[in-house]
């Protein structure tokens, strides 16, 4: 399989650990999805694995069993509604009003995770900053790669005039069978260049 074909297909979350365990990627059951794609495109273009390039061992006591506060270093971050809930909290407190921003929960992970990954010391105290941040930023996030099926239908329902949630499910349906990029600018491209009907 080359990069591109891997690109073309439509993986499910199962089917990207069970690929990633053939090949020999380490832990493959403890990464995300997109973690896993990135490795595998890395293998195929290379032959080579690659570390998933942050730790997955995770030992002591999590961080919300100490008493989350403002002050406490992130050291064993564990994603439960515990700690998704002292984040809005303490974020209310600096902006009363806050709006949560979709998408502004992911990139506040990834952010902690590079943040972690490069040697950076962070508190909840930054966590919460970051977030308020993340959700007062202007306009819409950029969208996720991995977020294949996310992205196609809101860029279909943003894009074809008059359509519905059904026939935006029928189109990618068809568009998850086919040997072309999973956007919905490909899928468009293919349309306007066969003529296929692809509702």
């Amino acid at each position: 399989m080359t990069e591109q074909q891997f690109e073309n297909g439509y993986w499910y979350a199962v089917e990207i650990k069970a690929f990633a365990d053939e090949i020999g990627i380490p832990s493959a059951s403890r990464l995300r999805k997109d973690e896993l794609e990135k490795l595998i495109k890395e293998f195929l273009r290379t032959g080579k694995l690659k570390s998933p390039g942050r730790s997955l061992v995770k030992t002591g006591v999590r961080d919300d069993e100490k008493g989350l506060n403002l002050k406490l270093p992130v050291v064993r971050y564990t994603s439960n509604k515990k700690t998704k809930d002292f984040i809005v909290d303490e974020a209310l407190k600096i902006v009363p009003d806050l709006r949560r921003k979709s998408g502004a929960r992911y990139r506040l992970n990834r952010w902690r995770e590079e943040q972690i990954q490069k040697g950076n010391k962070i508190t909840y105290g930054d966590l919460v900053k970051q977030y308020v941040i993340l959700n007062q930023s202007e306009g819409s996030f950029p969208q996720i790669p991995s977020g294949r099926y996310i992205n196609f239908l809101s860029d279909f329902l943003a894009h074809e005039k008059h359509s519905t949630r059904d026939q935006a499910l029928r189109a990618w349906g068809k568009l998850k069978k086919m040997d072309i990029p999973k956007t919905y600018h490909a899928w468009k491209k293919y349309r306007q260049r066969t003529g296929s009907d692809l509702l």
